[in-house]
């Protein structure tokens, strides 16, 4: 480990998106690995409104690994982190810095120790798959840092084992987790169908609905409904193959007929999943209902769908807009049901604002202003939800993790590793 004295220090900020399954993933086949019991797809959201920026550091001054997330200390003794850093640290290779005079070979990675902080720019707790993107800016990061030679499909393979969904980060556009077969997991990882500039007619709006934190856990509502629900086993086995095709088709064609039709009974059969486990997990509320009735008589009362919708596990509503023209007239439809419950529209609507302007919605009194949707029948007064939903985050595919070279984006300083 040649350098000039024990203070120096290595650093790589890297910036990793966070993605929404279409076709979802619910249930392990192996609870230590991470490996699911069926193939998933997922889009990659646009990292300039939701992702995650993590710096790792090495120094030979570092005692021990620590990490800081959102600017607080969290323990890295979990299996899960430690899953990474080990993994990682197993593929690291020689790194040179000829300009510090620093010279850090394979073998020294297994003594050197990491600093770590991340920072997501959306609410952690939102149930926004902030884990998805956490663990992949980690891996990614970290791969950078230690001259990992992995490609991003095997770098996913390690990300998997942090969060199951954060090996689809590792892309851009429409992603693809391949369960895989090996009892290793050597072969459940992800790889990229189509790029985000594949369908950029896509237009998505997040209706983030005012919740608690969610009771069941993901990780504990897996294992539940694995143990308990006999539709999660038909829906693995039989249906999900299947499925899984005739997305990918969707995709490829820009098929966005097929594409509603498969997200929305895919997001539903997941939360039936749910409703057939013992004890039943609720993770929809009445406002998902209400978003999901919208999205249905609208779609109905047209020649073609207009919107996709999609659930995790919790409230919130990811809608996918076949085009601009649609999003317009979506973000009319949610605004009109759903009014703020004050006249602060600027921070109701976040993410790309455009959308609403198309929409022809500047202030309050535009939203004030708006008619009912044409397919409600016989124009009985419709109750109107004002405080139901947080906020609107309107975003579109984005690309996949990147590195940040400006130093000023960096969390930790670099003179002592220490958070800034």
């Amino acid at each position: 480990m040649a350098a000039p004295s024990r203070n120096w220090v290595v650093m790589v900020t890297a910036q990793t998106p966070t993605n929404i399954a279409v076709i979802k993933y619910w249930g392990k086949r192996d609870e230590t690995l991470i490996l699911p019991v069926n193939d998933s797809i997922s889009v990659t959201l646009d990292p300039s409104h939701l992702c995650t920026t993590t710096t790792v550091a090495v120094s030979p001054s570092f005692q021990q690994d620590r990490m800081w997330l959102n600017g607080k200390e969290i323990s890295l003794s979990g299996g899960r982190f430690q899953n990474c850093l080990r993994e990682i640290r197993a593929c690291a290779c020689d790194v040179e810095d000829t300009k510090k005079g620093i010279k850090i070979t394979k073998e020294d990675w297994g003594k050197l120790h990491v600093h770590i902080a991340s920072y997501n720019n959306f609410p952690t707790a939102a149930g926004l798959a902030s884990s998805a993107a956490g663990f992949a800016c980690l891996a990614y990061a970290l791969g950078k840092l230690m001259n990992v030679k992995e490609d991003d499909s095997q770098l996913s393979a390690i990300a998997r084992q942090g969060s199951g969904s954060a090996c689809r980060s590792l892309f851009g556009g429409f992603v693809k987790w391949k369960m895989g077969k090996e009892d290793n997991g050597s072969d459940s990882l992800a790889v990229q169908l189509a790029d985000e500039k594949h369908w950029d007619d896509l237009v998505i709006i997040i209706a983030v609905v005012s919740s608690r934190q969610k009771e069941t856990s993901s990780t504990s509502g897996m294992r539940e409904s694995v143990e308990t629900s006999l539709l999660l086993q038909h829906r693995a086995k039989e249906i999900v193959p299947k499925r899984i095709l005739k997305m990918e088709e969707a995709i490829r064609n820009r098929d966005f007929a097929s594409f509603s039709q498969l997200t929305c009974a895919d997001s539903n059969q997941f939360h039936a999943v749910c409703l057939d486990t013992c004890p039943p997990i609720f993770y929809m509320n009445d406002t998902s209902h209400r978003i999901i009735s919208i999205a249905e008589k609208w779609n109905r009362s047209e020649e073609a769908p207009q919107v996709a919708y999609t659930f995790d596990a919790g409230p919130n509503a990811v809608l996918i807009a076949r085009n601009r023209k649609a999003s317009a007239l979506l973000i009319q439809r949610l605004l009109y049901y759903f009014p703020p419950s004050s006249d602060d529209l600027d921070s109701y609507i976040v993410g790309d604002k455009s959308i609403a302007k198309d929409a022809g919605i500047n202030g309050i009194l535009d939203v004030e202003a708006l008619p009912p949707p044409p397919e409600i029948k016989d124009n009985i007064p419709s109750q109107k939800y004002k405080g139901d939903i947080s906020y609107f985050i309107c975003t579109r595919p984005g690309r996949g993790p990147v590195l940040l070279s400006d130093s000023s984006q960096a969390l930790l300083n670099e003179e002592n590793g220490l958070p800034k």
